[in-house]
């Protein structure tokens, strides 16, 4: 039962993140709010977002996103000043553009590199027969085997 309870508690750790001060009195504007702090990168933390971290930071972003939602931004200008910011490293799904190309494409092209690479070594591999080996050298071979 305490196993139970503490997995509990480290599966609701998220939910803790945003504090009951920071969220907004109006609720369409809190949602949008959330929605758009699970987009955000927490600059901190290893790819996780704004609203599920509990780092400083992250909670000082969630705090300059609500204050700049609340102050009439749209959705977009508000992640612009964020992004504006901090670069286009907040965004968890990045744009793909002319710089990221290289990026989103480098997956893709080594797995398809190696994927050639494997079927040009199964397609050399030895059959089990001796061709390359000379009269002499087959029959040493023999005796060895053999011994």
């Amino acid at each position: 039962m305490i196993r139970l309870l503490a997995l509990l508690c480290i599966l609701a750790a998220p939910l803790w993140a945003v504090e009951p001060e920071e969220m907004l009195a109006d609720p369409t504007q809190e949602a949008r709010a959330r929605a758009l702090s699970t987009e955000l990168r927490c600059p901190v933390c290893r790819n996780e977002s704004i609203d599920e971290s509990n780092a400083v930071l992250a909670k000082e972003l969630r705090i300059i996103l609500r204050e700049r939602i609340a102050g009439g931004d749209s959705d977009e200008q508000a992640v612009d000043y964020l992004v504006k910011r901090y670069g286009e490293f907040i965004l968890l799904n990045p744009p793909v553009t002319g710089s990221s190309w290289l990026l989103w494409g480098a997956a893709p092209a080594l797995f398809l590199i190696a994927l050639a690479i494997g079927a040009g070594v199964v397609r050399r591999k030895p059959t089990g027969e001796d061709d390359d080996l000379n009269a002499d050298e087959k029959r040493r071979l023999e005796r060895i085997l053999q011994e």
